[in-house]
């Protein structure tokens, strides 16, 4: 399926489903290739981001913000056609508000404070803020 149809999807999809469409559509692209955990930690900063309004008031907002997240990067064009990885970056997604929506002190946390993240390849201006924890090949930061 090509992007530009799973953005579509999500636009006429009810809230929820939106929600877990973009941020799987977030993890297949930015975390496929890369272990469990860091796929989680990657929804967990997109999670983080929403309740920051960092963005905007929903996950598909915030993952489609200018130059944030890959959704944004990617052609649209391009064939999210991994169905095993796609899978899993869906239940990692459902898993991951599930999580989110739980109170502060229950959620489980992968990366405290982070709000940013990078693959370890590159520096961003901003990357000399605090690592929070490297995984695979991200590092993940808090910045704001």
């Amino acid at each position: 399926m090509k992007l530009s149809a799973l953005l579509w999807m999500a636009s006429v999809l009810p809230s929820h489903l939106a929600d877990q469409t973009c941020l799987a559509t977030t993890v297949y692209l930015e975390a496929r290739s890369e272990p469990t955990i860091g796929q989680y930690a990657v929804a967990e900063v997109a999670l983080r981001r929403r309740d920051r309004r960092m963005g905007g008031s929903n996950i598909c907002d915030v993952v489609s913000a200018p130059r944030q997240f890959a959704i944004t990067t990617t052609p649209k064009d391009f064939e999210v056609n991994d169905l095993v990885a796609w899978t899993k970056a869906w239940k990692i997604a459902g898993d991951s508000i599930n999580n989110w929506s739980l109170p502060k002190g229950e959620r489980l946390v992968y990366v405290p404070q982070a709000d940013h993240f990078a693959t370890v390849a590159v520096s961003p201006a901003w990357s000399s803020s605090r690592v929070v924890r490297k995984i695979g090949d991200h590092a993940f930061y808090a910045v704001n």
